[in-house]
């Protein structure tokens, strides 16, 4: 009959254990939702100095420079020198597209570089 009355025991002590473990798991569980709801404040680092893009200028074609025109995108020192030349023999450019004309500069070159030039009297 002892027995009996430990095998009950042991399960009343068991039964005990887990309601106290179901508690505490209970109280962890909600006191979890309750900082998911409080109110926080997140700090970032950021500059405090206002960021400015930077201002794109456009090289005027009829008065750049060899060393200005290098600055292009697809434009080497001979290339320039070729638009250079062809500006000295046949006068300054009247639109964008007349750069077809020089040697080396084909219509996917002239894209390439239309954003980041101008004639001076054209829109870029």
């Amino acid at each position: 009959m002892e027995r009996q009355e430990k095998g009950g025991s042991t399960y009343f002590f068991l039964a005990l254990v887990t309601l106290a473990f179901l508690a505490a798991a209970l109280c962890l569980t909600s006191g979890a939702d309750r900082a998911g709801r409080e109110d926080y404040t997140v700090q970032t680092e950021r500059s405090t100095e206002e960021e400015v893009a930077p201002v794109r200028v456009l090289v005027n074609i009829n008065t750049a420079t060899a060393e200005e025109l290098e600055t292009v995108t697809g434009i080497g020192p001979v290339l320039a020198q070729a638009i250079l030349d062809y500006r000295a023999e046949h006068g300054d450019f009247q639109t964008l597209d007349e750069l077809l004309e020089v040697r080396g500069i084909g219509s996917a070159k002239l894209d390439a570089m239309r954003d980041e030039i101008t004639t001076g009297g054209d829109a870029p």
